[in-house]
């Protein structure tokens, strides 16, 4: 791919160069940059359908409004390629999602025109009317824009910021990205007329002067107004959904089509200066203008590296399963064994396995839209009807759902189980999704299990546990990417809760180690041997409660301890280990935590950012090495 093919794309530097550009110039650069997007993301992977449905709506947007002096507040990344490429990443977005490259989300650090980092849903509505307040605090004159989109009106955040917006009323521009994801519109000649007539100029001059003039006439006025208004309303209701949004505060124009380029840029300079809140509703198609993603949107959200021609990703031979199927096909099995059992996803049916829930039992499915702390206290409500929920959500997302998890079920120790995909490094979607967090914020919540699996096979069986145990909520934890190729026997077996196993005895130093790091530390046990250094391994399972009884025996026979983990060192599972030590006045005892230190992790492949943590079994052993070379000083 070289720019130089793309006639005017090669000429967009910054949006300075769009306002260059008359309407069909800037359609031909619409064609450009979709053909630019399949070329790029074809050999980079990334989110694709999204974008490729933002195209005109991202054009109309730099092209009307003076950004970076506006600001365009965008709600998550998915939807944002086309802002990145004409705002001065073009040539560099052969990187996206690459180690030391771009993002695929917005970020500060990364780009004057991206004025709030984006990587979680629902979040740009309640960060423009923070940017709205700020500048009338400083007396200042820039124009807000937000850009919400792909599902994230589902969650209740973006509402919470509505309400909020319509109260200050302050001078703000919400664009609501309709991609059938979210609110199905009502798009039709007579309503697309009724939002170009009332947005003009002479309409809203026409409407202010008499609002002013039944304003002077007392009773009689306001009775003119009123029915002003049941007019009005009346003529939204029968043509378009925007009373809801009317009930918010806001000023609605819409639906629109959102790739009618002259009709965009229209609109959006008839509305951009008009007082108060405003809402601007635009429909558009995921994955416009390429076949495969216009004929699956779906499966083209979020893709590998993929062929051009027929957007299907390359196939792996003998590819072993993901830890995401094994999950969702072992929530079928108890389900078909256990009529109590559901499933609970956020949005995510294929990304949490449970879509084979919803092929098999649909009854049993609930998929709540990107809203996490909703999903949380769904599941809660219906254990305390004795019903076993398994709440399938990421690791990053949980987080947004950790009051929940505490006050909703934790609390009351109902019997829910959070099955967390996603947990530790995920690769090239970077620090926003990267589930580092989980163990230290779930392990400090009274009377929640914790466990993380080693292997595919032990997933099934801490799934197995966790329908057996009554006592409280339970969690595991596990990562992204396929397993290990264990053997997988039929029948599952409960593991007693709290109890690790030693995988191989030593006499020099004990790793203890969890999850992912189970399999590196036993790597890196073999090659310490070769430095004639003997080290004990063993797989504690449990985060939360820690076997006890083990460990004592242990510091009783080892002085130099080591824990692994793929998450943070500060609370994770190695400060539990610390906390045990202090606590049992075990002295004499020399501990290495290693996991990931204060700091958010870069994007990358799983591989490479193992190698820059030290978390690959060479970097483990090098670790140990070095600790064990410091204590012997």
């Amino acid at each position: 791919m070289t720019i130089g093919q793309y006639q005017i794309l090669s000429k967009i530097d910054s949006p300075a160069d769009l306002k260059k550009l008359n309407i069909n110039e800037l359609k031909q650069l619409s064609e450009e940059i979709r053909e630019f997007l399949v070329d790029a993301i074809s050999k980079t992977g990334g989110h694709l359908s999204a974008s490729l449905g933002t195209v005109e709506l991202t054009l109309a947007l730099h092209y009307v409004f003076d950004t970076p002096t506006d600001k365009l507040v965008w709600d998550v990344g998915h939807q944002a390629y086309v802002h990145k490429i004409i705002t001065g990443r073009r040539d560099v977005f052969h990187t996206l999602r690459q180690f030391g490259g771009i993002s695929g989300f917005l970020k500060r650090d990364e780009n004057e025109y991206d004025t709030f980092g984006a990587g979680h849903a629902s979040t740009a509505i309640s960060a423009a009317l923070g940017m709205a307040t700020a500048r009338d605090l400083a007396k200042d004159k820039y124009r807000v824009a937000a850009i919400v989109g792909d599902g994230s009106m589902t969650g209740g955040m973006a509402f919470e910021a509505m309400n909020n917006t319509g109260l200050l009323k302050k001078n703000m521009i919400v664009i609501l990205n309709d991609n059938a994801m979210s609110i199905s519109p009502n798009v039709s000649a007579i309503s697309n007329y009724f939002t170009q007539l009332i947005a003009r100029p002479e309409y809203n001059r026409l409407k202010a002067n008499v609002w002013d003039l039944t304003g002077k006439l007392d009773a009689f006025g306001d009775r003119l107004r009123k029915l002003a208004v049941r007019l009005e309303d009346g003529i939204k209701v029968i043509m378009t959904p925007g009373m809801l949004f009317e009930a918010f505060g806001f000023r609605y124009f819409g639906p629109l089509n959102g790739h009618n380029l002259p009709k965009l840029i229209k609109l959006m300079n008839e509305i951009k200066d008009l007082p108060g809140p405003i809402l601007l509703h635009v429909v558009t198609q995921k994955g416009k203008g390429y076949k495969p993603a216009e004929d699956n949107s779906q499966k083209l959200h979020g893709v590998s590296p993929f062929d051009k021609v027929t957007g299907i990703s390359p196939t792996k031979e003998n590819i072993l399963p993901t830890y995401t199927e094994v999950a969702g096909k072992t929530i079928v099995e108890l389900a078909k064994a256990n009529p109590k059992i559901v499933g609970i996803t956020a949005a995510m049916p294929d990304g949490t396995g449970l879509d084979f829930l919803q092929k098999e039992l649909p009854e049993r499915f609930f998929d709540v839209g990107i809203a996490e702390q909703h999903a949380v206290t769904f599941g809660a409500g219906l254990a305390t009807q004795g019903f076993i929920p398994f709440v399938a959500i990421y690791s990053t997302f949980l987080q947004r759902a950790f009051d929940q998890v505490i006050h909703d079920v934790a609390l009351q120790n109902l019997h829910v189980i959070f099955a967390i995909d996603r947990g530790g490094i995920v690769g090239a979607d970077g620090p926003t999704h990267h589930g580092i967090f989980d163990l230290a914020y779930l392990r400090i919540i009274p009377g929640l299990v914790v466990m993380v699996p080693k292997d595919e096979k032990e997933l099934r069986d801490m799934f197995y546990t966790a329908t057996k145990y009554t006592k409280g909520p339970i969690a595991i934890r596990y990562p992204r990417g396929t397993g290990l190729g264990v053997e997988m026997p039929e029948k599952m077996y409960e593991i007693p809760i709290g109890k690790a196993e030693i995988l191989t005895t030593g006499k020099d130093v004990a790793i203890l180690a969890v999850g992912s790091m189970v399999t590196h530390s036993l790597q890196a046990a073999e090659i310490l041997s070769e430095q004639g250094i003997d080290c004990e391994i063993v797989n504690m399972r449990f985060v939360k409660p820690l076997d006890e009884q083990l460990l004592f025996n242990l510091f009783k026979r080892f002085n130099r301890i080591i824990t692994v983990e793929e998450g943070c060192v500060k609370g994770g599972f190695g400060s539990s280990v610390l906390e045990f030590i202090s606590q049992n006045n075990f002295n004499n005892l020399s501990v290495l935590n290693l996991g990931i230190d204060d700091s958010f992790v870069t994007q990358g492949s799983p591989q490479q950012l193992y190698e820059l943590l030290k978390l690959d079994p060479k970097g483990i052993a090098e670790s140990v090495l070095n600790f064990i070379k410091r204590r012997s000083e």
